[in-house]
């Protein structure tokens, strides 16, 4: 599946998709003017920010200064990389994304291409590695004994693809690595080894197989788990073009499959664990694939439920993993999510202890998770020195930790929280006079984009930004009006000259359709912001405003080129040539003036 993309494909994709219908599935947004908002889904607010334009298909935050088009959006909110955006946005529509030689036009590198290439193809190789190790647990008794031996029932095993890997150094390199390329290709995959000899074999033997998918479904890693007692007991695909354990969850694409709006998501730390509770129907479980939970796997979590509960060992590593899940939560927790943590028994682990409690037993212990602010200051209590000086560390740290939670019902509930741990309850005014002393003494963030600060507009940005957001209108602009004012040697010139020249060979193209034309280019996101100056104060005769500005423009250039020439003519250093340029500048500025 080699080539690009047409440009042309992708502004159709553009003309068909409404952005306000796309992000309104995601974000709620409220109709304000011509306009939506909402609050940005971005960065944290109180009050809106957030503006969806349906004139120019095109999104920005005037407070944090996220924006694009639909395609931008979906790669900022479903962190998706730009071709996968493209292959998303196509299948809502049910259109196979076609590509062209290296003759045709595309809206990135060629380097970019052959990279979405070859990410086809090793999607297309992970799903059938998957099937192959679903093939081989069927004609494997002892993996078919230990997975009932597990207690987990056939429909279990088949809703999650586990298959069985035997135990050989190179039965997926015989089934798969037929030429150089494929072989090369499951090496950057993650599914071969090759040692520094050059013996190339196989990652995977002799383990039940888990296949990861991602959350259109693609298997994109594997988690394998030993038959024995050997070593590791887990073994997981390493970091691949395709898979980083950072930004997915083991069993989300199930629990999407099962529940469209699940209530709650429980967190656990095994494979195992999320299977054999969905045995159980407790089915809205993930794995965090081996490390803690990081904050691209919370905003995924959060954007697939609102409250989400940590399930881990009681012993200290499960506690310290809690505790870097609620550090990297809590810029998170803005008013309607909540994040609990359960647990567990000495000894125990959620697919023990579903099996000794049962699914109510266990659902029980959901139920009554502890929640993070109660957490969170037990945690800082227990390592809080004793008497006054351990009460003052624990004001400070729980005063710093509640000042990374967005301002809201739930920060406010965690200072009165705080006040009452530190027995203040009566005077809660001294922990908010010391947050406001933290808050005021924390190094500030760089300064957001105001809604009320203004670009300030020159004669050539007021052009441009005219030609994006008319985009129409300066399609109907004379050639010879274009002509003369791209011929003038002033600075933004050659950009406004390349947006009249795409819109004038593409009369029907959008702001948003002209912007994506711009993506990876140094200027794009100086286009982006004229595409969404609010002050041009532009009334309907834009076609006459930008032949008004053409011909200052024009003016402006001859009087700085007079008065250059007249300067180098008193200095007597002027040529020949230049003499005949500044008697014809001096005859045509008289005229004009006439």
């Amino acid at each position: 599946m080699s080539g690009r993309i047409p440009q042309t494909f992708i502004d159709d994709l553009l003309a068909r998709t409404d952005i306000v219908d796309l992000i309104d599935q995601r974000v709620k947004l409220k109709k304000a003017g011509k306009n939506y908002q909402a609050c940005c889904p971005f960065h944290n607010e109180k009050s809106p920010s957030f503006t969806v334009s349906p004139d120019k298909q095109f999104y920005h935050c005037f407070g944090c200064g996220a924006s694009g088009t639909v395609l931008g959006f979906l790669m900022e909110y479903d962190g998706l990389e730009f071709l996968d955006a493209i292959d998303e946005l196509a299948s809502l529509h049910s259109l196979e994304v076609p590509r062209e030689g290296p003759g045709g036009s595309a809206p990135s590198s060629q380097q970019q291409a052959a990279a979405k290439a070859q990410r086809q193809d090793l999607y297309a190789q992970l799903g059938e590695i998957s099937r192959f190790y679903q093939a081989q647990l069927r004609h494997s008794q002892a993996a078919i004994n230990y997975l009932k031996g597990r207690g987990l029932s056939g429909e279990v095993v088949k809703r999650f693809n586990i298959g069985f890997v035997p135990d050989q150094w190179d039965s997926v390199k015989r089934q798969f690595a037929k030429d150089s390329h494929a072989e090369k290709q499951l090496i950057e995959g993650g599914m071969l080894i090759k040692a520094d000899g050059g013996r190339v074999y196989d990652r995977f033997r002799d383990r039940i197989m888990f296949p990861i998918h991602d959350r259109r479904g693609r298997v994109i890693g594997f988690g394998g788990r030993v038959l024995g007692d050997g070593m590791p007991k887990y073994l997981n695909s390493p970091e691949t073009p395709i898979f980083h354990k950072g930004r997915e969850l083991y069993g989300l694409y199930e629990v999407r499959q099962t529940h469209r709006n699940p209530e709650r998501v429980v967190v656990v730390e095994g494979y195992m664990d999320v299977v054999a509770l969905a045995q159980f129907n407790i089915d809205y479980v993930v794995a965090s694939l081996g490390t803690a939970t990081t904050p691209e796997q919370l905003q995924l979590l959060f954007r697939t439920t609102r409250e989400v509960i940590c399930c881990y060992d009681g012993d200290r590593a499960g506690r310290e993993a809690a505790w870097r899940a609620l550090d990297n939560a809590l810029p998170l927790l803005q008013d309607g999510r909540s994040l609990k943590f359960v647990f567990l028994p000495d000894g125990e682990d959620p697919d023990s202890l579903v099996r000794a409690r049962g699914a109510s037993g266990f659902s029980e212990l959901l139920d009554n998770a502890q929640d993070f602010g109660d957490f969170l200051f037990e945690r800082l209590a227990h390592d809080a020195m004793e008497g006054d000086a351990g009460q003052h560390e624990l004001a400070n740290q729980a005063a710093a930790a509640i000042s990374r939670v967005p301002e809201g019902f739930t920060r406010e509930g965690l200072i009165t929280q705080l006040s009452r741990q530190l027995n203040w309850g009566e005077n809660e005014r001294r922990v908010r006079e010391l947050f406001s002393r933290l808050q005021t003494s924390a190094p500030t963030a760089a300064p957001a984009i105001s809604s009320s600060k203004k670009i300030k507009l020159t004669p050539i940005r007021r052009a441009i930004a005219l030609v994006l957001q008319y985009p129409a209108v300066a399609a109907t602009l004379d050639t010879q009006d274009v002509q003369e004012v791209a011929a003038l040697p002033l600075p933004g010139i050659e950009l406004l000259r390349q947006l009249l020249t795409q819109v004038q060979q593409q009369p029907d193209l959008t702001t948003a359709q002209l912007l994506e034309q711009w993506r990876g280019d140094k200027m794009a996101n100086a286009l982006t912001r004229l595409a969404m100056a609010d002050n041009l104060f532009a009334g309907t005769q834009i076609a006459q405003e930008l032949r008004d500005i053409f011909a200052v423009l024009i003016e402006e250039y001859l009087a700085k080129r007079i008065a250059m020439l007249q300067q180098k003519s008193q200095q007597g250093s002027l040529t020949a040539i230049e003499k005949q340029e500044l008697m014809l500048l001096l005859s045509e500025s008289k005229s004009s003036h006439h």
